[in-house]
């Protein structure tokens, strides 16, 4: 029996699965990030300079460890980087994608919206992992900042950035149904980011908060990033500058992993594929 032309019409080649088309979706989101101008250079600019001014203007340091606050400070912004890549880019540019229709057209076709997801997660692990080689150079050149020799910090180096982008990356997805437009994204995004890195120990030590201001701190996932991430550069000697005397690994993965469920369970409640105009 022949097939007829009608019948052949019907019988569409599957798509791609939702990993490949993700991946697709990676490159476009990659792309797109690095035709804006504007925040290529905010988003890459602001933690190289505040790092050159915070590194050359605090250069002291710590009595007894031989740890100078530069190196302590190019640990904390490496941690506020890779969080900025996520959580505050994917809040404000999926607020945009709501605000613009590119939500509500994505849901009306046969991709899966997993794929929208992944690709947007794999463009903040590479505007990430970029953001991370940039500081390591500013600090291993300008600030005499040691990279580790043990294969054990480099893997408490991966799983710290792994589980931290991807927590961050989940709180950027569920923050981005906040802002009320896209005008307002930036404002309602930044501004409680920008708080809590000067709560988290990046700009200013713990040793000089009150108590209050570091519990706070220690419910959201910065904190803990970059108390991993001094782990893997200060080594042993910077574990003295830790408000307990230690790097607490182990709570900074069960704070960072719970962070992924967390904020999982954030967006499955909390997400909008449409504006709020649209109903």
């Amino acid at each position: 029996m022949t097939t007829t032309a009608a019948e052949k019409a019907t019988h569409t080649a599957p798509l791609p699965s939702a990993l490949a088309l993700g991946l697709s979706r990676a490159a476009v989101e990659t792309r797109m990030f690095f035709r804006e101008k504007d925040a290529v250079i905010f988003t890459f600019s602001f933690p190289i300079i505040l790092l050159v001014l915070f590194g050359s203007i605090f250069s002291d340091q710590f009595k007894g460890t031989g740890i100078t606050v530069s190196q302590v400070y190019t640990a904390g912004l490496i941690g506020a980087g890779v969080m900025g890549a996520a959580f505050q880019n994917l809040g404000i540019g999926i607020a945009i994608d709501r605000e613009d229709g590119t939500l509500k057209r994505l849901a009306g076709t046969p991709i899966p919206r997993s794929a929208y997801f992944v690709g947007k997660m794999l463009s903040s692990l590479v505007i990430a992992l970029l953001e991370v080689l940039i500081l390591l150079a500013i600090g291993v050149f300008m600030y005499e900042l040691e990279l580790p020799t043990e294969v054990s910090a480099w893997v408490t180096l991966t799983w710290v950035l792994v589980l931290g982008l991807a927590g961050a990356a989940l709180l950027g997805i569920a923050a981005s149904s906040i802002p009320r437009s896209a005008k307002s994204a930036a404002a309602v995004i930044s501004m409680p980011f920008v708080v809590l890195q000067f709560i988290s120990g990046v700009y200013i030590p713990f040793t000089e908060l009150p108590p209050w201001l570091i519990n706070i701190s220690s419910v959201f996932p910065l904190k803990w990033m970059c108390q991993g991430l001094r782990s893997v550069f200060l080594g042993e000697e910077g574990a003295r500058l830790e408000l307990t005397g230690s790097y607490e690994l182990g709570r900074v993965a069960l704070v960072l992993g719970a962070w992924v469920i967390g904020g999982l369970v954030l967006c499955l409640m909390t997400f909008r594929w449409k504006g709020r105009r649209d109903g």
